[in-house]
């Protein structure tokens, strides 16, 4: 189920970002399939499906200081790697609402939908 409580970014706020540039993590939980279909530059993949793998280096792979924007299709999968995030103890986590899909409509008609 979602949780409300997660702190979300609107695509067109991503956009900007991305083109600002800035000490921000990015991360995409979608899986290799999805990625070679549509990815924005500069996102992180560690796939959910993969959790098991990637998991235990978290802290190491990411700085849970710092800002941190996670994405996936629709923003379903990235709400729940924000959900696990904050349980680490990132203190800065936001997902990326409508996820890719919004991105290609509203931001970079470029990314292909899927």
């Amino acid at each position: 189920m979602y949780d409300s409580s997660i702190p979300e970014i609107r695509v067109e706020e991503l956009g900007k970002l991305l083109a600002e540039g800035g000490d921000r993590q990015f991360v995409d939980v979608r899986e290799p399939q999805e990625l070679a279909l549509a990815a924005v530059n500069g996102f992180d993949n560690l796939p959910l499906s993969q959790f098991g793998e990637w998991s235990g280096t978290i802290l190491t792979r990411l700085d849970p200081e710092k800002e941190t924007l996670v994405l996936c299709h629709h923003g379903m999968r990235s709400a729940q790697m924000c959900q696990w995030l904050m349980s680490q103890g990132f203190t800065n986590v936001k997902n990326v609402a409508g996820g890719i899909d919004a991105y290609s409509v509203l931001v970079d008609p470029s990314v292909p939908r899927y």
